[in-house]
């Protein structure tokens, strides 16, 4: 058995460019037991879709930039709320909860993600990679390309 990583980098990072955001994997999933870690970057214009993690409990710390968060709206069956959020804010977004990030001024918006699993990591996704697998099957985006 390895020993564990207890250090990870937020410069020695896998790159997935979605066409609508970036993220950057700075821990995966399989590394853990519960947890994985991502810096995410949405462009002026861009935003990832309304999206819910039944799974996980996510936690974004903005890191720069000015953004928007949409929680609930039309896939979730809620109203839409729209909650601003600048440098040094950390959201909570909970199980169960739709929701998106997007820019609000004319630079991206970066913030670090922390994904915590209920009950461990998903057994039919063990990986970041098998994620993002789902997510360009899902949203019809070419993995190929998201990957780079």
């Amino acid at each position: 058995m390895s020993q564990p990583r207890y250090v990870f980098s937020t410069t020695e990072t896998t790159r997935y460019r979605f066409p609508t955001h970036t993220n950057s994997l700075v821990m995966d999933r399989s590394e853990s037991e519960a947890s994985e870690v991502f810096v995410g970057v949405v462009e002026p214009g861009y935003m990832p879709p309304l999206h819910v993690h039944h799974e996980a409990e996510q936690i974004f710390y903005i890191l720069s930039g000015q953004g928007q968060i949409q929680i609930g709206g039309e896939e979730g069956g809620s109203p839409a709320q729209h909650l601003s959020v600048k440098p040094g804010d950390v959201v909570r977004f909970p199980r169960h909860t739709w929701h998106r990030i997007q820019s609000a001024g004319q630079e991206p918006v970066v913030y670090l993600s922390v994904d915590c699993f209920v009950g461990g990591r998903p057994a039919d996704k063990p990986t970041w990679d098998s994620h993002v697998r789902a997510l360009c099957q899902l949203n019809g985006w070419d993995y190929e390309q998201v990957r780079g």
